[in-house]
């Protein structure tokens, strides 16, 4: 850099914080005004293609004049070896900070944000290189690579293999309550497709059924699938409607995440890709409805590093072998309960009676419903000495 540059961005500098010089007498509440009135404007800065300035570079500057007047502000020699040439020293500080603010975003994420944070402009043009090199040596780098997948195999056609995992998601506004949202996610193994995802407020084996069943209704009946030992993943009620409908129910070695390499790597892309981007105040049908249209129109539509085709091309060209959903397919996943029919010919469910024919007064009967859908009707069946009824 040569002197008249120097002495320009000397000037320039000293013109910024001129109002804030000599002012003893400025009460703090004039102080904050004169100090955001200058953070809030656009400049024009010599040497660098930012067009704002920080509160802390501000007071920087005004401390660098207190102690040797306008010869501190001119810009010094390099004398940190080994930091980034392509960046200024502001840049720099708030890239840094930004990393710290989100150590899970991947680097172009990162740079998208601080764009749109204007923390740089659209014109920066810094390799990738030199970013991550900078993140290395103030220590705030994190490891990208997705762990080890042991499961080297890759299933033969779409829908052969599904997988399914939960992670911790943001938190949303509820009743103007922050409350920590879930994850569920499943992915196809062939393709790389995610029939469903969605987030819940509650990590329990009632959300992971609605995310199944959502997914099961728009792509078909999968041969198997692969979840978690968590409890969210463990009912006798699942198991027995994969088993009605053909898939087998899968669970991995405990304590063995790599075994499910596949939905591990989508859930960390959702916390690189995904998540940086959201508000810092949402609420939960305004965060899935984010969440689906990034599915649909980002990540299902790109090509994927591993199969050089997009998860809908490479699923799609499974398509006449897909098993599709049964009509009835929520019929599938009702809850059963054993009651006795009493003397008056009524079985009570959920506080509600209902009439049984005249032959079961006595006898023991399953009743099938619906978690959230009883309604007033039944329909039974008898098989062997058992009786089923269906609340429909």
């Amino acid at each position: 850099m040569n002197k008249e540059l120097k002495e320009q961005i000397a000037l320039f500098r000293f013109g910024v914080i001129s109002p804030l010089i000599n002012r003893r007498g400025l009460g703090w509440g004039e102080r904050e005004q004169l100090v955001q009135d200058i953070i809030g404007k656009q400049w024009q800065i010599p040497g660098t293609v930012r067009t704002s300035i920080g509160r802390a570079t501000v007071r920087r500057w005004v401390s660098l004049y207190e102690r040797g007047g306008i010869d501190a502000l001119k810009p010094k020699g390099r004398s940190d070896r080994g930091s980034t040439r392509c960046v200024d020293r502001e840049t720099e500080q708030a890239l840094l900070q930004l990393k710290r603010e989100l150590p899970e975003a991947s680097l172009p994420i990162l740079l998208k944000v601080a764009r749109e944070r204007k923390i740089i402009g659209y014109e920066f043009s810094v390799s990738l290189q030199s970013i991550y090199r900078m993140f290395q040596r103030h220590g705030v780098d994190t490891a990208h690579e997705f762990p080890l997948d042991r499961r080297r195999f890759e299933a033969e056609m779409a829908n052969d293999l599904w997988q399914s995992d939960c992670m911790h998601g943001p938190k949303v506004l509820v009743e103007g309550k922050l409350r920590k949202t879930y994850l569920f996610a499943i992915i196809d193994d062939h393709s790389r497709l995610i029939p469903h995802a969605q987030f819940y407020l509650r990590e329990t084996i009632d959300s992971f059924r609605d995310c199944l069943i959502q997914a099961l209704q728009k792509r078909g009946l999968p041969r198997r699938l692969f979840v978690d030992n968590g409890a969210a993943f463990r009912s006798h009620r699942l198991k027995y409607a994969c088993a009605r409908l053909g898939i087998a129910l899968l669970h991995t070695t405990p304590y063995s995440p790599e075994s499910k390499g596949k939905i591990e790597r989508i859930m960390k892309t959702i916390r690189m890709q995904f998540l940086p981007l959201l508000p810092e105040q949402l609420t939960l049908p305004t965060l899935n409805q984010k969440l689906f249209s990034w599915v649909e129109e980002e990540y299902q539509k790109r090509k994927h590093s591993s199969t050089a085709q997009s998860p809908l091309v490479r699923y799609l060209n499974h398509l006449a072998l897909l098993r599709p959903a049964p009509t009835d397919l929520l019929d599938y996943f009702r809850t059963a309960v054993t009651r006795k029919v009493d003397k008056d010919r009524t079985v009570s469910l959920n506080g509600k009676l209902y009439e049984a024919p005249l032959g079961l007064i006595g006898k023991q009967v399953m009743l099938l419903y619906h978690d959230r859908v009883p309604s007033a009707s039944v329909r039974g069946k008898r098989s062997g000495s058992s009786y089923t009824w269906a609340i429909l």
